[in-house]
């Protein structure tokens, strides 16, 4: 009997252990999903919470314009309108005037040119957690005439309020410098891409408190945060010297019969960008052509002045020579010789002119641009040298510009850089640059020896609603953006040289009685696979004025002209010739040449000159 119960005793008790076992582990595990949902589900769940008893509208701010520098608007944003729905309101309306959800959504996508499908998914769209949504939008950037047509559907839950859309009053105007934006309104290219986070601005929101039918609950205040517009960009860009270089690119892409033209108008003393044109161009506001794929669109979008490299030929020839200059590796009375050729190891560099210049000095190998002199010119300088003022000058490094998509070129290492070598890159080959790039390096010679970023933001502003004035955000740091690394003397002794190139060289196409022009012309055969490309060239022309204290400088160039008249001298040069009388004429740039030295200029133009 006693060892019965002890028995049963003994089983109660184990039961009892396992019973409170099972318990224990139970309110254990409980403890644990407790905390996994307290702790580490607690965001997840009360951004789902937050989803289903609120309603978050984001208000976008009104992008900032782009104008030029004296105001004038290149890109806005126009008042359109937004199609937003209140779904809840909206399927009340559906269920009284008895509209399917089918014959709404054919009735929307036809009005507002959108897929059926995508209607039918708005319409139908829900929460994270399952539940619908209790708004939602359905088209931004809506013009009036479609908005009308919704409206006039009379339909409760269909609102319609302002929005904006980015606009380009002149078009082609300007394209692959503004660049242009997304359906958002989002800088993909251009300023719109490099100054986005400015023009773009902050978003505002307003987040109302939801019933569990998703609707605005009453005698609530819903949270407002007011959007702040974005600013305005001025740029350095003048609209009318724009349009000087819009014109002649176009007519030079016409005449030649050219791949493409760009011609860059800047400041030499402040790295301000007044004109750059590309052609062909593209639409901003219809960037996206119809068969073309995004990497097509992508090269029409580019800016070639940015963008594209080329070896720039015989204008190179201004830094070989100024090279010289600075390192004195040429003297007044140094001679050299052409005979039509001078040949290097195995090979045989010939000069545009075959029967040879004779016997020239500094000052005509630069205005005859004679190969062979350079040539000459680049051993006297030696290749450590040389290329350390190619560095200097900014080569095989990028300006810095502020565009998207800019390449630095390239230049050769001082240890790579052969006998041969040296010769060709002296007159402009091997290297490559943009030809933003050239230019920058061409305005240190105009502006006694100092290298300036190149811009075309000249401030950023916006209006203040307290002082009722507009106040400057940025305006662009020049000096921060200049370092010193030519002679002045020297740069003045080569601005006379480059002169005569124009007066008396091949630059003559370029001359213009009254006026000193400094420039030079190039014309560079295009390397391809294989090499150098048959019957394609890069013509070329750089030019500054007045040459005594330059106030502005201009590059041409032209991408396979027409290759039975392809030459700089005869396609680049005088291209750069009506830019610079449309510039004189609208900057009120006197002439101040004497008849004598007109007449003399005129009189000495060498007719064969070619490059």
């Amino acid at each position: 009997m006693y060892k019965r119960e002890y028995r049963d005793r003994v089983i109660i008790e184990k039961r009892m252990i396992i019973a409170f076992s099972f318990l224990f582990l139970t309110f254990f595990l409980l403890i644990c999903r407790m905390l996994y949902v307290m702790v580490y589900k607690s965001p997840e769940l009360k951004s789902m919470a937050i989803a289903q008893w609120t309603s978050d509208v984001k208000i976008d701010a009104k992008r900032g314009k782009i104008v030029d520098r004296n105001g004038n608007e290149l890109a806005v944003s126009a008042n359109v309108y937004r199609i937003d729905l209140d779904m809840n309101t909206l399927k009340e309306t559906m269920q009284e005037k008895k509209i399917s959800e089918d014959k709404l959504a054919s009735e929307l996508a036809n009005i507002l040119s959108m897929k059926k499908e995508d209607v039918s998914k708005i319409l139908n769209k829900t929460l994270p957690g399952g539940l619908p949504v209790g708004s939602a939008t359905l088209k931004r950037r809506v013009e009036k005439d479609a908005a009308d047509k919704v409206r006039n559907l009379n339909l409760n839950g269909i609102l319609i309020s302002s929005d904006t859309k980015r606009y380009y009053p002149n078009n082609n105007f300007l394209s692959q410098v503004m660049g242009h934006t997304n359906s958002d309104g989002v800088g993909l290219t251009g300023v719109e891409l490099y100054y986005n986070k400015e023009l773009a601005g902050t978003p505002g929101s307003r987040v109302a408190e939801l019933d569990r039918k998703s609707q605005q609950l009453p005698y609530t205040i819903s949270e407002f945060t007011k959007p702040v517009d974005g600013k305005d960009v001025v740029l350095t860009i003048d609209e009318m010297i724009q349009h000087f270089a819009e014109k002649s690119a176009q007519q030079a892409l016409n005449d030649y019969g050219a791949k493409a033209v760009s011609i860059i108008v800047m400041n030499p003393k402040n790295g301000e960008i007044l004109g750059m044109a590309n052609k062909p161009d593209y639409n901003p506001n219809d960037p996206w052509i119809e068969g073309e794929s995004y990497d097509e669109l992508q090269k029409t979008w580019r800016n070639r002045a940015v963008s594209d490299t080329f070896e720039p030929g015989s204008i190179f020839k201004v830094v070989t020579a100024q090279t010289a200059l600075e390192t004195n590796s040429v003297g007044p009375n140094d001679t050299f010789v052409c005979n039509g050729s001078i040949t290097i190891g195995k090979r045989t560099i010939h000069c545009w002119k075959t029967s040879g210049h004779g016997v020239q000095n500094f000052e005509d190998i630069l205005k005859n641009s004679c190969n062979v002199g350079f040539a000459e010119l680049g051993k006297k300088i030696g290749k450590e040298k040389l290329n350390d003022y190619i560095h200097k000058f900014g080569f095989g490094q990028k300006t810095g510009i502020d565009l998207p998509g800019e390449a630095k070129g390239i230049v050769k290492k001082t240890q790579d850089i052969s006998d041969i070598d040296l010769a060709t890159i002296s007159f402009g080959q091997a290297n490559t640059v943009t030809a933003v790039q050239y230019l920058r390096a061409f305005n240190a010679v105009a502006n006694g020896g100092n290298l300036i970023t190149p811009h075309v933001m000249k401030e950023i502003k916006h209006y203040d609603e307290k002082s009722g004035r507009e106040v400057a955000d940025k305006i662009y740091d020049v000096k921060g953006n200049t370092t010193k690394i030519l002679d002045s003397s020297k740069t003045a002794q080569l601005r006379k040289y480059l002169e005569t190139v124009v007066s008396k060289g091949g630059g003559k196409n370029a001359f213009i009685a009254g006026y000193h022009i400094a420039g030079k012309t190039g014309t560079a055969q295009k390397a391809g696979v294989g090499g150098y490309q048959a019957g394609k060239y890069v013509s070329s022309f750089a030019g500054m004025a007045p040459s005594s204290d330059p106030k502005i400088t201009v590059l041409v160039s032209i991408d396979e002209p027409n290759p039975s008249n392809y030459y700089a001298s005869q396609t680049a040069a005088p291209t750069a010739k009506q830019v610079f009388t449309d510039l004189f004429n609208y900057l009120a740039i006197k002439g101040d040449a004497v008849p004598e030295d007109t007449s003399q200029s005129a009189s000495q133009v060498d007719v064969n000159q070619d490059d």
